[in-house]
Order: C-alpha cells, then sequence, then structure tokens
C-alpha cells in the first residue's frame, strides 16, 4: 500500500523541479533580455566618421582676377611674355585642425593699431539698426532731422548692398534730457569742452541704458548716437590719446555702434531766443555712420600702394570685391563654429553613452555634416553667396543639436542609479528561483554519487 504515496510523492518532486527550471528560464531567457531592451537608452546612430573628417577639411577660395596693362606701361620685349601667372600655395590652419588651402602672392605688413582694436560683428542671420538723436537739454535746442530721407538715401543702398550677408532693420528715436554720464572738461585755451580717449568708454554704459533697444531684440543691436550738446557745455570736442581734436568729432565701439558729438553754430543764439531751431546736416552726419558701419562689418578702407589708383564705390558704398571679401570671411567663421559644435557635440554623446539620441536630433547633425560639406564645395567652385548660405544652414542646425533639450543627460538615469532601483523588485522574486536551482542541483549531484543496489 506504500508504494502508490511513493509514486506520488516522487511525481510532485518531479513537477516542483520542472516548475522551478521553467521558471528560472522564463526569467532568465525572456525576462531579463526584455527588461533590459525596455529600460535601454535609445541612441539613434550619428555620423562620427564624417564628422571626425570635418576637423581636417580644408577650404579653397577661386577668385577670378584680370590683369589689364596699359599701352606703355610694360616693355617690349615682357609684352610677348603675357599672359603669365605667378602662383604660391600656402595653408593656414584654422580651429580643430582645419585648414584653408590658399593660392595667392602674397604680402606681408604689420597689422595697425585700428585694425587689431576693430572686431568686426559675428556672423549672424539678422541685424537691427538704430538712429537716435539725444538732446539734453531741449530748453536750449528745437533739433530737427530728417532721419527717414536720409536712410533712404544713403543707408539704405548700403543696406542693399549688404542684404546677401543677413537681413537688416532699421528704426529711429528722439531721447530728451538723455546726457553722456560723463563730465566734459574745460579748455580755456579754446573755450570748449572736450572728452578725452581714456574717458569715451564710460560713455556708451549710461547712455545704453536710456536706448531700450536690445532688451527685446532676437538680433544684434548696431546703436548709431548724434549727440547735441547741452547749451552749458557748447561747444563739446572729442580728443584722441594724443590729444588732438578728431576731425570727424565721433568714435565708434565695436559690436556696439558709434557716437558723434554734433555742436550747434554759436551764431544762431544771438540771432534768436531759446530754444533755438536746429536743422541738422544729415549729409555729413551720414557720412560718418556710414564709415562706422562699414567698420562695424569689418570693412577696412584698404591701404593702397604709391603710384596705385582706387576706384571707390559706387553710391551703395560697398565695392563688389569687398562684399567678396565679407562673404568668404563670414563663410569661414561659420564653417569653422558649425566643426566646432559638431566636434564637441560628437565628444559628449561619446563620453556620456546614456544620452537619449531622438532622431530629429541625428536629422540636424546630418543636415549640418552635408551643409559643411557644400559650403567647402561652393567656396573652391567660387559660388560666394550660395557658400554663405549653406554655412548658415550648418551652424543653425548643429546648434539645433546641440542645445536640444533631449541630451540633458540629468533627465536619464545612469546605469548604477538603474540597478538601484531594480534590484529592490527583482531580488525578491529571484532569490526563491536561485534556492529551488541551487536544491535541484544539489540533489540531482546528489543522486549521482549514490551507489548502484546489486542483489
Amino acid at each position: 500500500m506504500a508504494a502508490p504515496g511513493v509514486a506520488a510523492t516522487d511525481l510532485e518532486v518531479v513537477r516542483g523541479k520542472r516548475a522551478a527550471l521553467f521558471f528560472a528560464a522564463v526569467a532568465i531567457l525572456l525576462g531579463l533580455p526584455l527588461w533590459w531592451k525596455t529600460t535601454e537608452t535609445y541612441r539613434a546612430p550619428l555620423p562620427y566618421s564624417q564628422i571626425s573628417g570635418l576637423n581636417a577639411l580644408q577650404l579653397r577660395l577661386m577668385v577670378p582676377v584680370t590683369v589689364v596693362f596699359t599701352r606703355e606701361s610694360v616693355p617690349l620685349d615682357d609684352q610677348e611674355k603675357l599672359p603669365f601667372t605667378v602662383v604660391q600655395e600656402r595653408e593656414i590652419p584654422l580651429k580643430y585642425k582645419m585648414k584653408i588651402k590658399c593660392l595667392f602672392q602674397k604680402a606681408y605688413r604689420r597689422a595697425l593699431e585700428h585694425e587689431e582694436a576693430a572686431l568686426s560683428l559675428g556672423s549672424m542671420q539678422g541685424y537691427e539698426i538704430t538712429f537716435s538723436l539725444l538732446n539734453p537739454d531741449p530748453k536750449s535746442h528745437d533739433v530737427h532731422w530728417d532721419i527717414e530721407g536720409a536712410v533712404q538715401r544713403y543707408v539704405q543702398p548700403f543696406l542693399s548692398a549688404l542684404s546677401a550677408v543677413g537681413n537688416f532693420s532699421v528704426d529711429s528715436q528722439i531721447l530728451y534730457y538723455a546726457v553722456l554720464g560723463v563730465n566734459p572738461r574745460f579748455d580755456p585755451a579754446s573755450s570748449s569742452y572736450y572728452l578725452a580717449a581714456p574717458s569715451l568708454p564710460h560713455v556708451i554704459n549710461p547712455v545704453e541704458s536710456r536706448l531700450g533697444s536690445s532688451a527685446a531684440s532676437l538680433y544684434p543691436v548696431l546703436n548709431f548716437l548724434l549727440y547735441v550738446p547741452e547749451l552749458a557745455h557748447s561747444p563739446l570736442y572729442i580728443q584722441d590719446k594724443d590729444g588732438a581734436p578728431v576731425a570727424t568729432n565721433a568714435f565708434h565701439s565695436p559690436r556696439w555702434g558709434g557716437i558723434m558729438i554734433y555742436n550747434v553754430d554759436p551764431t544762431v543764439y544771438n540771432a534768436s531766443e531759446l530754444p533755438v531751431r536746429v536743422e541738422v546736416e544729415m549729409v555729413r552726419v551720414m557720412e560718418v555712420f556710414l564709415a562706422q558701419l562699414r567698420l562695424l562689418f569689418g570693412i577696412a578702407q584698404p591701404q593702397m600702394p604709391p603710384k596705385c589708383l582706387f576706384s571707390g564705390p559706387k553710391s551703395e558704398g560697398l565695392t563688389t570685391w569687398e562684399l567678396d571679401q565679407l562673404l568668404w570671411a563670414r563663410s569661414v567663421e561659420n564653417l569653422a563654429t558649425a566643426t566646432t559644435t559638431l566636434t564637441s557635440l560628437a565628444q559628449l554623446l561619446g563620453k556620456i553613452s546614456n544620452i537619449v539620441i531622438k532622431d530629429d536630433v541625428a536629422s540636424e547633425v546630418y543636415s549640418a555634416v552635408a551643409a559643411v560639406q557644400k559650403a567647402a564645395e561652393e567656396l573652391a567652385s567660387g559660388h560666394l553667396a550660395s557658400a554663405f548660405i549653406a554655412s548658415q544652414e550648418a551652424v543653425t542646425s548643429s546648434e539645433r543639436a546641440f542645445f536640444d533639450p533631449s541630451l540633458l543627460h540629468l533627465l536619464y538615469f545612469p546605469d548604477d542609479q538603474k540597478f538601484a532601483i531594480y534590484i529592490p523588485l527583482f531580488l525578491p522574486m529571484a532569490v526563491p528561483i536561485l534556492l529551488s536551482l541551487v536544491k535541484i542541483f544539489l540533489e540531482t549531484r546528489k543522486s549521482w554519487k549514490k551507489p548502484e543496489k546489486i542483489d
């Protein structure tokens, strides 16, 4: 009668072993991979090899130059040798191993002081230009200026020529009781007041608080201020570092704008009562503001060698070769910025493996790499306008990818925190399974070592 009970017990033991093995197999072969896959950080593939190749990118610029020799300018023996070409080659390294391969005729000179100080504006998609008339003494001066007509005649043709560089918006304003914030010094010899060169940097900050144009602007703001000094400080002049009066009576600050002091003719005070009517001579003012605007964009007056004639700009105030030079400089700057951004992004994503890389971020990276390569090809072909547009697209796409909110790694858990969270969940379930496996292993091992009975 004991045989059926023993057989039933052995059957339950076998069933228990099979159930333990089944649960262990499901947990290890199905549960663990499924958990690992569902908690895995999604990372879209990126062109790391192409980004590394951008560091060694060589930029080539093709500029067609035609030299025309007039009669008797070249000896007869040398005329037979024309045309001739003298080419020199040089590689200029840039940031992150980027190189520019130049074919040119070299001429070296030291940079002038004003060239080193004149930091041009960076490449942007748009700029805002504000013309401000500062009248600190409206009780003495009734100032009128035809700023709308002056912008249409002088400024708008120049901005139209620069339309390939970016979009421009122009506005104007009149500020009353706005002072410079620096007390001028009196010169008894000339019975006038002056602003010394060391005090000029302290003029901008007090005035800038009254402008209020850069607070709500999405683009860089260029400020051009026309200051009519109060009667108590008239006439007012600007002195250079040597103490000599500046011919234009104006100065400019890189990446900010310029200020011009407009003195009222002292004879008008004798002929009329206060406030005197002041009509601003816009031609003289716009000549100064346009010259400052050229300097802000890095378009300086070229230094011509002796016995050379320079064909000045037309009515728009900008020559074709100056525009080409500006487009070339902006394109190289944009390519260097985009390459630096992409390289930094690739290094960041390579070091931190738990950052999520979405498909839209990867798409922006691919677009930036393609735009950089296209810009380099357009520069080599001499198409500066299209190269500049492609370089802008490269900067825009690379910055969108770099500053994407999904790349904030603090939003996701690193691997050690992941295990710290899931171990309290899986450990109570895994302990019975492990103990059952250990028990099955020991019993199996014991049955192998048990000797068989011999009748």
